[in-house]
C-alpha cells in the first residue's frame, strides 16, 4: 500500500508538469525559509509509455530543485529528489487523480527535509497543474508549511485519455515555497 500511495503521488505530481506556470504561494504568514524558482523542474517517464487500460509499467521521476534562495540556511542554493518505482496497474487515467504522499528533498548542503502533504490536480485548458501542500516532518525546516506546484502541457495526456495516443513521459516546471510557522 505504501508503495500505491508514493507511486500515485509522483503520478500526481508528474501529471502536473504539464502546462501554464503558477507560483507557488506560502500557505501562512510565517517567514519564508526557502523559495526555488524555475529552471527548477521534473520528468517522469513510464516504460512501458501509458495507455487508457491500466497495466504494468515502472515510473522513473526526477526533480531538480534551483535555483534556490534560503533566508535561514544561505548556503542553500539546490536540491533534488528522484524514484523509481515499479506498478502492476497503471493508465494515464491514474495521472488525474490526487492522492497524499511522502517524499524527501536532498539539499546542496547534505541536509535533507522529508515532506508529507497531499496533491491537488487541475487542468486549465492545454494546463495540467499539481499543486503540493504539507509540512516538513523531518530534517530541515522541520514543521514548516511546503507548497509545490509543477506545470506542464496537458496534450499527451489528454490525448491518452481519449484513447488516442500513450503517456512516455512528462516534464514541467517546479516552483517551491518552504514557509516557518508565524
Amino acid at each position: 500500500m505504501r508503495s500505491r500511495t508514493v507511486l500515485a503521488g509522483l503520478l500526481a505530481t508528474a501529471a502536473t508538469v504539464l502546462g501554464m506556470l503558477v507560483p507557488a504561494t506560502p500557505a501562512t504568514a510565517g517567514a519564508l525559509d526557502v523559495t526555488c524558482l524555475p529552471t527548477s523542474s521534473q520528468t517522469a517517464s513510464f516504460t512501458p509509455p501509458l495507455t487508457l487500460t491500466p497495466g504494468p509499467t515502472t515510473v522513473t521521476a526526477s526533480t531538480q530543485y534551483g535555483p534556490c534562495t534560503s533566508t535561514s540556511v544561505p548556503g542553500l542554493t539546490s536540491g533534488s529528489r528522484s524514484a523509481t518505482i515499479p506498478y502492476p496497474a497503471l493508465s494515464c487515467l491514474d495521472l488525474l487523480t490526487s492522492a497524499p504522499l511522502t517524499f524527501t528533498i536532498t539539499w546542496n548542503t547534505g541536509q535533507s527535509s522529508t515532506i508529507s502533504g497531499s496533491t491537488t490536480v487541475t487542468t486549465a485548458g492545454a494546463a495540467l497543474v499539481v499543486t503540493i501542500t504539507g509540512t516538513v516532518t523531518a530534517g530541515l525546516f522541520a514543521g514548516d508549511s511546503v507548497v509545490q506546484t509543477i506545470t506542464g502541457p496537458s496534450t499527451a495526456v489528454t490525448l491518452c485519455t481519449l484513447g488516442l495516443g500513450t503517456v512516455p513521459s512528462i516534464h514541467g516546471v517546479v516552483t517551491l515555497a518552504i514557509t516557518s510557522a508565524p
